[in-house]
């Protein structure tokens, strides 16, 4: 069940040119000598990162600067943010003194769930410490030598895109250690829509849902990071949140006026983005979701879905009424991970309305359609994945066990989506009170102190 929030006006929306005081510092370190906007972009949303560079610097000046990044922390113009920071040095009086790589790296490339080294940086000569290899919080050690700590990567509003807990580790670390935490905003690709299970915390609880929040959580980062310091962290973070300017949450990417940089190596397009919150329940099914090959979680398939199959699934789905979506018999060989180097029959997905769009509900719609029409789809684990007590991969995604039980047991996925309903009508009314942006609370008093909500 999608809460659809109302949909808000966009009083914010400013008229921006360029790249808000950011392309004129960069002139140094910028080779390629970019226009200030790129061509045929209107600028009118500002991000963290431009609202920090042009209007808030002050709140780095005599510090040492840590910053978490990944490919996706650039300014409008595609200009990275850490290079926007060491251009701004002199200037902003501060120092960057390190860098912190999530899940696949700074610079993006480690491959899902592949361990991330700590290395330095043959470029800027910054040590990059890992927060996927031996420690996914910062040690004491890594952050000796830092004063505040900046979060600056872009989300995609799934609940076991592994991120946000990064940015969660990270924030207790900074609690524990005496730092300054800063989350430099950005869109949530889908909006402020939530849907999904909220998960069983304490247990489900792991990387790919540490806390009590829906699949499809509805939230920017630093939204995120304001209800994290309330509600969930024992000692809260001295957190600061930069806000965007212009940011209407009514939207989903398609409304977006900036260039799309792709948060993952399998998230290469917005499309993408769109309909991984539910497509990316696939990876819990011996079915390959689409890594390896050129339309991952926009396809699935298997060696064992034969031609009549793949159009016999086809058809099904195309039958259930589903939202903004057609689905079109496709055959594919995944380069990667499963089923590599196999041919496999199966189906694409087409979004045709990205508003209308479902992507949880319609997720587990494709689960139920393969378990109905093809013998051998199993959960990834198989045998080992038959009994309540056993965890699967599928409930650590879904952040509930009810969701395997209900698929096992041949329940409706629309029955299934409408016993979210009174779960999720309690979380919107809790998360209504970190909404930062165009009508909500806002509830400015939380930058750069600790809230004072219930701890989980």
């Amino acid at each position: 069940m999608t809460v659809r929030r109302t949909s808000r006006t966009a009083a914010l929306a400013l008229a921006v040119s360029g790249v808000v005081g950011v392309s004129g510092a960069l002139a140094a370190t910028d080779p390629g000598g970019r226009p200030d906007t790129p061509p045929g972009l209107d600028h009118e949303l500002e991000l963290g990162v431009e609202v920090l560079l042009e209007d808030q610097i002050e709140m780095l000046e005599g510090k040492r600067v840590g910053l978490i990044t990944n490919p996706t922390g650039v300014t409008s113009d595609l200009t990275h943010t850490i290079d926007a920071l060491i251009a701004g040095e002199e200037e902003g009086g501060y120092d960057l003194t390190a860098l912190y790589g999530p899940e696949h790296g700074v610079r993006g490339g480690v491959p899902a769930g592949a361990y991330v080294e700590s290395y330095t940086d043959e470029r800027t000569g910054l040590p990059v410490y890992s927060l996927y290899g031996p420690t996914r919080k910062p040690s004491a050690e890594m952050l000796e030598d830092v004063d505040v700590l900046l979060f600056d990567i872009q989300d995609i509003g799934a609940r076991f895109y592994t991120y946000i807990w990064t940015m969660y580790y990270a924030m207790e670390a900074a609690a524990e250690h005496g730092k300054t935490f800063v989350v430099l905003d950005r869109p949530n690709p889908l909006g402020d829509r939530i849907d999904g299970p909220v998960l069983d915390y304490p247990e489900i609880s792991s990387f790919v849902g540490l806390r009590e929040i829906p699949l499809q959580h509805g939230l920017t980062v630093g939204e995120l990071a304001l209800l994290f310091n309330d509600e969930f962290l024992e000692t809260p973070a001295d957190l600061q949140v930069v806000e965007m300017e212009g940011y209407d949450p009514a939207e989903i990417v398609s409304d977006w006026d900036l260039p799309w940089v792709l948060p993952s190596p399998n998230i290469p397009t917005r499309e993408t983005a769109i309909v991984y919150p539910g497509t990316g329940l696939i990876e819990s099914i011996n079915v390959s979701e689409g890594r390896g090959t050129t339309t991952p979680f926009l396809w699935f398939g298997a060696p064992f879905i034969d031609e009549t199959e793949s159009y016999a699934l086809a058809q099904d789905l195309n039958a259930r009424g589903l939202e903004g979506v057609t689905f079109r018999p496709m055959s594919a060989t995944p380069s990667a991970s499963k089923h590599s180097g196999r041919f496999s029959g199966g189906v694409q997905i087409h979004v045709l309305d990205e508003a209308a769009y479902q992507p949880v509900p319609t997720g587990l719609h494709v689960l139920d359609a393969l378990f109905e029409h093809i013998d051998e789809v199993d959960w990834r684990e198989g045998a080992n994945c038959r009994t309540a007590e056993q965890t699967c991969w599928i409930d650590q995604l879904s952040g509930s066990k009810d969701v395997r039980a209900q698929l096992d047991a041949g329940v409706d996925p629309d029955e299934i989506v409408a016993g979210w309903a009174e779960e999720l009508a309690a979380f919107d009314e809790l998360a209504e009170q970190y909404r930062l942006y165009d009508g909500g609370p806002g509830r400015p008093d939380h930058a750069g102190k600790p809230g004072e909500g219930a701890k989980g």
